[in-house]
């Protein structure tokens, strides 16, 4: 070392490290470079399906490198092993998470998973009714009636307990029948809150022969039972959460997996990555089952699905492998821990409260006896992105509670949480 800068004056050299503060982590480094660069919106708390977390530089880095980032479909898997490797991972990954056997390389976004989802209960049963739970995202349940309406199928809505904001499950035992081709629940809802009696769900739906199908917040896998475990048959979520913008709504990433059954897996719509031995006994990677997809069986195919969101799935295995199971347990908590907090402040402001009793997590819907736009006005003059209005554009799922969705997430500290809360509280005074 001392050679490389044997150039430089002796006086000038430092002698020592400079005194530049204390050490501060990645969030911590971009939050004040955001101050600094005085942008008119810092922090983002509006919920309603993609939220703002944190992504590791190395994320990008990696995902950037033109191997992954100009590939195409890996027909040809003598030219694509890199990048089969990569979608193979990231199917174990996912796997592992979700307590699952088989995982695609993948879908396009949550909406369009649960879309195939529909399709893939009615190939598999050959049953044409669907029950969802009437508090699943609206976005999502206008795709999946897109994707069923060209082949007949029934879509019934189970009711919601109205004070905890879960499924009723007097209600939902009424609607599952032998017609029944699937039962499907969120975790958490549109409303941000658990369904604490998934596994009772489960049951019902396998007591009438019906797939049971769990549309899951990854990041929630790593603190509660995963999905697999409880019995699922299929279960669906939304990867722009582990490590993609949210890039004003897209591209996304669909996740898909289903148990060890074949007569799920051959029903399995878009890629599934597989590992192999060449003659001489290397490892080698290649797409697998391609009779399901649309290039050779046409219009027979189990999906259109064949151009996926694979750089986004890679990204998803690139974050999952930095994070590591503990890594994420400790975010998830994170969210947990900051979901809590801001319920049990915005509970004590004057003119707000929480409508449903459950378990949330990242997203919380709050009421509002004041109108949402002035305090999402007062907000935004602050930095603040503020809650989405479910009235604006879902009606039906405002129940007249003037509801506003909140989402936190690791990149809120305690202080970023107290000036929302501060920030309403001055609007209701």
């Amino acid at each position: 070392m001392e050679e490389l800068y044997s150039d430089v004056p002796e006086e000038i050299l430092l002698k020592s490290p400079p005194e530049i503060g204390k050490r501060n982590d990645h969030i911590e480094i971009e939050s004040i470079i955001d101050s600094k660069l005085s942008k008119k919106v810092r922090l983002i708390f509006t919920g309603g399906g993609m939220a703002d977390h944190y992504i590791p530089p190395l994320v990008d880095e990696l995902a950037s490198r033109q191997e992954f980032y100009t590939s195409y479909t890996p027909y040809q898997p003598e030219f694509s092993q890199g990048v089969l490797q990569a979608l193979f991972e990231y199917q174990s990954l996912m796997a592992e998470l979700l307590g699952m056997d088989v995982v695609n390389a993948s879908l396009y976004d949550f909406g369009s998973a649960l879309g195939e989802a529909g399709r893939f209960s009615i190939r598999v049963t050959r049953r044409k009714k669907i029950v969802i739970a009437s508090n699943v995202h609206p976005e999502r349940k206008l795709v999946l009636r897109t994707y069923l309406d060209p082949v007949g199928a029934e879509i019934i809505e189970a009711p919601m307990d109205e004070a905890r904001g879960t499924v009723d499950l007097g209600g939902l035992e009424k609607l599952v029948d032998d017609s029944v081709a699937m039962v499907y629940i969120e975790l958490p809802n549109f409303y941000g809150i658990l369904e604490e009696r998934a596994e009772d769900i489960i049951n019902i739906a396998h007591s009438k022969g019906a797939l049971a199908a769990i549309g899951i917040d990854p990041i929630l896998a790593a603190i509660i039972r995963p999905p697999g475990d409880l019995g699922a048959d299929l279960v669906i979520g939304e990867g722009q959460h582990l490590g993609s913008p949210m890039s004003f709504g897209g591209p996304s990433l669909g996740i898909f997996a289903v148990r060890m059954d074949m007569r799920l897996v051959r029903q399995l719509p878009g890629r599934l990555i597989g590992m192999t031995k060449s003659f001489d006994g290397q490892r080698g990677y290649c797409m697998v089952l391609q009779t399901r997809e649309q290039h050779i069986r046409r219009e027979e195919a189990t999906s259109n699905i064949t151009t996926s969101s694979s750089l986004m799935a890679i990204r998803a295995a690139i974050y999952l492998a930095l994070l590591g199971p503990g890594g994420l347990r400790k975010l998830a908590e994170k969210i947990l821990y900051n979901t809590a907090y801001l319920k049990e402040r915005i509970s004590k402001i004057k003119g707000f409260k929480i409508p449903f009793t459950g378990i949330n997590f990242k997203e919380l819907a709050v009421s509002s006896s004041i109108p949402w736009e002035r305090i999402n006005s007062k907000l935004l003059s602050n930095g603040i992105l503020g809650g989405f209005v479910v009235s604006g554009l879902f009606p039906e799922m405002d129940r007249g509670k003037n509801i506003a969705l909140f989402s936190t997430t690791e990149k809120h500290g305690k202080a970023e949480i107290d000036m929302l809360v501060d920030l309403m509280g001055e609007v209701g005074e």
